[in-house]
């Protein structure tokens, strides 16, 4: 359905078509030479079947053939009108994309005519040449051939053009949002670096004169170490670029140990056949388990966890289970985190779950579509 104040679904337009040619077609047929009686009536059902065939918009090939038949019977009948309903039908065809297939059919109707109107026209073999132009004109097949390409063209630059803007949007959006958070990483580095310096000074002075460190101080310390690791962990995301190649899953086993070393007991998994997949699919993997491992490993109070790799013919899959606290009762509250994984999974047309296991524990699925690479 089209889209204005003026909107008409599509199936009423062709509806409307389809009677509009058949009683043209009808209508011109009866107002010139026409035979009666059976042929008559056989010659008159076949001019409105050839214009209600046009209500089929779907299938602009079979429409094609139809209209083609009937313009072949009522000529041998005895009728002669312009087949105005192969002339739509030619239009219809070449606007879906089947140039090709048209130029076929049409050639062989052209054909078709000229040998009917031989064969049974009783006048000479100009008569019956006129005859069979009468029904379909070339000029016109052109015309109408020309139009439907002409439409096409236009439909698909449109079409190119919204894409265009679509990406060019969504670019924009991406560059903008990287920019605030470089910026919000560049002012929080600042204030936080000041608060780990103050209160690690702090700590230290209080132990050198001997006195007690409140446990306020000592969290304010952890919390700032902490918060500085985050931020060197985000920068180095936000400049995964041409000068800093990203990591993928070649990363990945690194990532693991790194994992291990912190007391996480972390498993690395890969079956199928491994082959090579699209950059952003393999930056795409590491940052999933990347992600799921640290969510694992600050609030899951797990201390296993194991990373499944599967190369498919079509998709690369990861899963990350744990044995953490997680329950199907206490689900947790999905954060910055697994709504990042979720929107780079979205923006390959992939598919993520994340969530409780019923044996205890988290799972993170996600399904990357790699396009067949290999």
């Amino acid at each position: 359905m089209d889209k204005g104040w003026f909107a008409v679904p599509a199936g009423v337009t062709a509806w409307a078509t389809a009677l509009g040619v058949a009683a043209l077609m009808l209508g011109t047929g009866l107002s010139g030479p026409h035979p009666s009686g059976g042929r008559g009536l056989l010659g008159s059902v076949l001019l409105v079947a050839g214009g209600l065939s046009l209500a089929a918009h779907r299938r602009p090939l079979g429409v094609l053939a139809v209209t083609g038949v009937c313009a072949v019977g009522y000529l041998a009948a005895g009728f002669e009108a312009l087949a105005v309903s192969c002339l739509v039908a030619v239009y219809g065809a070449v606007r879906a994309g089947h140039r090709k297939a048209t130029v076929a059919v049409s050639l062989g109707l052209v054909a078709a005519l000229h040998l009917t109107a031989l064969v049974l026209h009783e006048g000479t073999p100009g008569e019956a040449m006129a005859q069979a132009r009468n029904t379909l004109e070339l000029a016109w097949l052109i015309a109408a051939f020309a139009a439907g390409e002409a439409v096409r063209q236009a439909e698909r630059r449109a079409d190119e053009a919204e894409r265009t803007r679509e990406e060019t949007a969504r670019r924009r959006a991406d560059e903008e949002r990287l920019r605030i958070a470089r910026e919000l990483h560049d002012s929080l580095t600042h204030q936080i670096s000041v608060v780990k310096v103050q209160s690690e000074v702090a700590v230290h002075v209080a132990r050198r004169r001997g006195e007690p460190v409140s446990e306020a101080l000592l969290a304010i310390q952890e919390a700032g170490r902490e918060a500085s690791r985050e931020l060197r962990a985000t920068l180095e995301a936000l400049r995964d670029d041409d000068t800093a190649p990203p990591h993928g899953l070649d990363h990945i086993p690194g990532l693991v140990e790194r994992f291990r070393g912190t007391g996480l007991r972390t498993t690395l998994t890969i079956t199928g056949h491994p082959h090579s997949v699209p950059a952003a699919v393999s930056r795409t993997a590491y940052r999933i388990v990347q992600e799921s491992l640290t969510n694992v490993t600050r609030h899951a109070a797990a201390t296993t966890a194991s990373v499944l790799i599967d190369y498919r013919p079509e998709a690369l899959a990861v899963r990350i289970d744990d044995n953490g606290e997680a329950t199907v009762r206490s689900a947790p509250t999905p954060g910055h985190g697994l709504l990042g994984m979720r929107e780079r999974v979205a923006a390959l047309g992939g598919r993520l779950c994340t969530e409780p296991r019923s044996a205890g524990g988290f799972t993170v699925q996600a399904e990357l579509p790699t396009n067949g690479a290999s």
